[in-house]
């Protein structure tokens, strides 16, 4: 990406506060003229002393010139003083809003984007972050350079120019000339930087995506005493940024001496020339001061580069990572814009396959009914697609292959906010937001009164324990057990009160006491409604009055549990086993007693 590609890009950002960008510049080419009143009043001073001396003139006629160059002068600082705050505040403040729009921005992207953008492993949860936070913070220390600190230093620049060519053409081109070298050497610093840039970013996205994934599994790092093997893994990588590191150093310090040497040779051709005018008579003795003070701002923006150059390459580097995100068009979720009002249930799968982003075939050629009003309950093996075909039927993912119909419609015409409103989920695992266990039930029903989330709370046995808490309701959500987080993830369900419910092993972290009490309210739930249960528990199972056992991502058998245990096939063998981990015949003969 070229810089001008980049303001492409960010220019709509900037559009809505184009009033304050006027702003800016105003000030700007005004702090621009007042930059060169110090060289125009030193020439001034110096020519005006020079000829009173030669005059042979007393103090006392010196008196005017002290007093008009002090009065422009400080007249010049306070005012300049109020156009720099006024540069910089507006400045700032273009630069804080842009963030905030950016990031606003790029948070309600990535909530329309599928979940195989998230599945796929470009885009675990540690470079996501880094890409968002690099880029934001690269794009806005671009605003900020461009105009705080570039915009500024160019103005300067120009203008001293032009003083400097209305004053001798010779010295002006001189110092023009210093500039594109300039600039070609940072072009070609930049060339070749850009490889150890782009590793930079590489490095530092795993390396934030590995934080993140230790201290996810630091019980499991504890447990097995690997934390010398995990610290040699983030050794190695500190290693790589270290190296890299250093040799974008040593490259820009070779630079940045070259910048160097190119700015102190233009001083020194000034200097030269502006005496050889001198002593010819064309120039005055200020004239030298007044050169190298305008050849001193026309350079400026050359001392500053070397560090705003950098900036400005980072932000290259890394908003091409941010702005992958945000155009990531081939990622957002098909809506649909059909609204059914009343949404039965009746599945229809034809000929369904899926594949993940990492390549994992997880469903192949599925043709099946799921009749609505009735519980369905999916058995297999671990890995049989059962969570997959879940994660269809909600269209957290859309099929390679074939259709799925919902009441006749295909669920990809059904609008997916109208289509998920209708459907409620409770998974193995649920997710507990930040916050207390008020809002993390209140998730199901965000306007729900104080009385609906203890009624929902009461239908999913958990209210008492939650009067238990010092501060109740308002106690945080993530301080609970986890078969108390699974209860919480259940209320939220009553308090949505969907058509279909997808319940996914929705018993698999709760204590026996608290499965018979959740199934008690499950059972209440289910009425009129299209369940579909994933679980290994058979009690769930029995119940279901559809049962598909699926294998390798394929429907093996289809029937009610009498039918299939006759049959004894794949369900027979699953049930059994089930039944024997039990020890069914020790249970019969402890109740027999």
């Amino acid at each position: 990406m070229t810089i001008f590609q980049l303001f492409r890009k960010i220019s709509p950002f900037v559009k809505p506060y184009r009033w304050l960008v006027v702003g800016t510049l105003f000030l700007t080419i005004i702090g621009s003229f007042l930059a060169q009143v110090n060289a125009h009043v030193l020439r001034y001073t110096v020519d005006s002393i020079s000829s009173l001396l030669a005059d042979g003139a007393s103090l006392a006629g010196g008196y005017n010139i002290l007093v008009t160059i002090s009065v422009i002068l400080l007249s010049k600082e306070i005012i300049f003083a109020l156009v720099q705050f006024g540069q910089k505040f507006y400045g700032e403040k273009l630069r804080i809003e842009i963030s905030r729009d950016l990031a606003q921005m790029i948070v309600e992207k990535i909530l329309t984007y599928r979940m195989a953008f998230y599945t796929s492993p470009e885009n675990e949860s540690g470079k996501l972050q880094t890409r968002i936070d690099m880029g934001i913070s690269s794009l806005t220390r671009l605003v900020q350079n461009f105009f705080i600190d570039i915009m500024p230093l160019f103005a300067n620049s120009i203008a001293a120019l032009v003083f400097m060519f209305l004053a001798n053409v010779y010295i002006g081109i001189t110092s023009l000339l210093i500039i594109p070298l300039y600039f070609y050497i940072g072009k070609l610093q930049a060339k070749k930087l850009s490889g150890f840039r782009r590793r930079m970013r590489t490095y530092r996205e795993t390396k934030n995506n590995s934080i993140i994934s230790l201290i996810e599994s630091i019980t499991v790092i504890k447990s097995f005493v690997n934390e010398p093997a995990e610290a040699s893994k983030h050794r190695n990588i500190q290693y790589n940024i270290t190296e890299n590191q250093m040799q974008t150093r040593k490259l820009s310090f070779l630079f940045d001496s070259v910048k160097v040497f190119l700015e102190q040779f233009g001083v020194v051709a000034i200097i030269i020339l502006t005496a050889y005018f001198v002593l010819n008579g064309t120039m005055s003795i200020g004239a030298i001061m007044f050169h190298i003070l305008l050849f001193n701002n026309v350079s400026a923006p050359i001392r500053q580069l070397h560090r705003i150059y950098d900036e400005i390459n980072d932000a290259l580097i890394y908003s091409e990572g941010f702005f992958d995100i945000v155009e990531a068009t081939q990622e957002q979720e098909q809506g649909g814009n059909i609204q059914p009002e009343n949404i039965q249930g009746n599945f229809r799968l034809n000929n369904v396959s899926f594949r993940y982003p990492n390549g994992n075939q997880a469903l192949q050629n599925v043709t099946v009914d799921i009749p609505a009003n009735k519980i369905t309950a999916l058995v297999g093996l671990s890995g049989a697609g059962k969570s997959t075909l879940i994660n269809l039927l909600d269209k957290l993912y859309e099929p390679d292959n074939g259709s799925i119909l919902l009441d006749g419609t295909d669920i990809r015409e059904i609008d997916t906010h109208h289509l998920r409103k209708n459907i409620g989920i409770v998974l193995q695992k649920n997710h507990i937001f930040q916050g207390t266990i008020k809002e993390n039930i209140k998730y199901g029903k965000l306007n729900a009164t104080d009385e609906e989330v203890e009624q929902a709370a009461r239908k999913a046995y958990i209210h008492e324990q939650i009067i238990q808490l010092k501060n109740g309701y308002e106690a945080d959500a993530r301080q609970l057990s986890g078969g108390q987080q699974q209860r919480i993830a259940i209320a939220r369900l009553f308090l949505k009160d969907p058509a279909i419910i997808f319940l996914d092993e929705p018993t698999a972290s709760l204590d026996a006491i608290a499965t018979e009490q959740i199934k008690l309210s499950l059972d209440a739930i289910k009425k009129n409604r299209t369940v579909i249960i994933i679980s290994h528990s058979i009690a769930q199972i029995i119940d279901a009055e559809n049962i598909i056992v699926m294998e390798k991502g394929s429907i093996a058998e289809q029937g009610t549990h009498e039918v299939l245990f006759a049959q004894e096939g794949a369900y027979f063998q699953i049930f059994t086993a089930m039944a024997n981990s039990l020890n069914i015949d020790k249970i019969n003969r402890t109740m027999g007693e």
